[in-house]
C-alpha cells in the first residue's frame, strides 16, 4: 500500500524524476483551466440567461459572501486566489473516484506548496491595501519587541496549514487502504464517500483560513457609524 503519490515514479533520469504527485498536479491544473474555459465561453450579459449561468452565478455569489463574512471588504479582489485554492483542493478530492488516481494533496510537498502560496499572498494583499511601510509596521505592533514573534507566527502558520491539509487528506487514503485489506468491499466504498465529503470540508477550511490570514494582514475594520445628534425641540 502506497501512502503517498510521491512513491509512484513514472519516469526517472538521474536526479530528475516524474512521480504521481507532479503528474496528477499538472493534470488537475489542466482540467481546471480547460473546465473554466468551457464553462465561461458562452456567458451572457443580457437579461435572458441559461440555467447553467444562473447556477454558476449563485456559486460565485456564495463564495463572495463567504469571503465578505470573514471581513474582507472587496471580495472580488480575492476571489481569484481563494476560489482557485478551494477548487484545486476540492477537485483533488473528488477525482479520487477515478481508479488508480491518488490526490496530489496526499503529498506533503503539494500541501507545503499550497501553504507557501498563502504565505506569499498574505503580505502581497497586505502591501496592496496598506502600502509597504504600513504593512511592515504591523510587525512592530504593539511594540518592536513583538517583531521576532510575529515572524515566527508567519512561519508556524505556514507549517500548520501544510501539515493540517496533508494529514487530513492522507488519513482518508490510509484508512481506505487498510479496510480494503481486512474487510469486504462494501465498507471501503462507504468510507470513500465519506472521504469525498471530508475532502470538500478540508477545501472549505483551507480557503477560509487563507481568507482569515489575508483579512488579518489587511487590518480590515468596519467603521462604526457616528451617532446622529438629537433634534432640537
Amino acid at each position: 500500500m502506497r501512502l503517498s503519490p510521491d512513491e509512484i515514479v513514472f519516469w526517472q533520469y538521474g536526479f530528475f524524476k516524474l512521480n504521481a504527485t507532479i503528474a496528477y498536479t499538472w493534470a488537475l491544473m489542466l482540467v481546471l483551466v480547460v473546465g473554466a474555459k468551457l464553462i465561461t465561453r458562452k456567458l451572457s450579459t443580457d437579461h435572458t440567461r441559461s440555467r447553467w449561468q444562473n447556477l454558476l452565478e449563485i456559486v460565485v455569489t456564495g463564495i463572495e459572501q463567504q469571503i465578505a463574512d470573514v471581513g474582507l471588504r472587496h471580495p472580488r479582489q480575492y476571489i481569484g486566489f481563494l476560489g482557485t485554492l478551494f477548487l484545486f483542493v476540492a477537485m483533488a478530492s473528488l477525482c479520487t473516484v477515478i481508479p488508480g488516481y491518488q490526490p496530489p494533496t496526499g503529498s506533503l510537498s503539494t500541501t507545503a506548496a499550497l501553504a507557501l502560496c498563502v504565505m506569499v499572498a498574505v503580505p502581497l494583499f497586505g502591501i496592496e491595501d496598506q502600502g509597504l511601510g504600513g504593512y511592515l509596521k504591523s510587525y512592530l505592533k504593539p511594540t518592536a519587541i513583538m517583531l521576532p514573534f510575529n515572524l515566527i507566527s508567519e512561519i508556524s502558520r505556514t507549517l500548520a496549514l501544510a501539515v493540517r491539509l496533508f494529514g487530513n487528506m492522507m488519513s482518508g487514503a490510509m484508512i481506505i487502504g487498510i479496510l480494503l485489506s481486512i474487510t469486504p468491499f462494501i465498507f471501503p466504498i462507504v468510507m470513500t464517500v465519506l472521504g469525498l465529503l471530508t475532502g470538500m470540508v478540508q477545501a472549505y477550511i483551507f480557503s477560509i483560513l487563507a481568507a482569515v490570514y489575508i483579512a488579518a494582514a489587511t487590518h480590515v475594520r468596519k467603521s462604526t457609524p457616528k451617532a446622529e445628534p438629537a433634534p432640537n425641540i
